[in-house]
């Protein structure tokens, strides 16, 4: 399912560092919008569980939001654990 622009544009203005819907670059908002999508295709993967071409972008999709954590954490661990406690992402 793909997101709309308006979707996007909530998500960004939700979870962005500077907290405008135009906010696409920063880490927080990144890491806001591969949660959105990583949590639509584990809901997809539930009711077809051979989507393996699915599956393997619901990998690289978690790779590149723990890239991203993982260089947030390095740079500033507060919007690191900001960002943590706001999308309850575990680590």
């Amino acid at each position: 399912m793909r997101l709309t622009t308006e979707a996007k544009q909530e998500i960004f203005e939700k979870h962005g560092f500077n907290k405008s819907k135009t906010d696409t670059g920063s880490p927080e908002a990144q890491i806001a919008l591969f949660s959105t999508r990583i949590n639509d295709l584990t809901e997809h993967l539930k009711t077809h569980k051979k989507d393996f071409s699915t599956r393997l972008g619901l990998l690289k999709l978690v790779g590149k939001r723990r890239r991203l954590l993982n260089y947030l954490q390095k740079n500033d661990i507060e919007r690191y654990r900001a960002v943590i406690s706001e999308l309850g992402i575990r680590k």
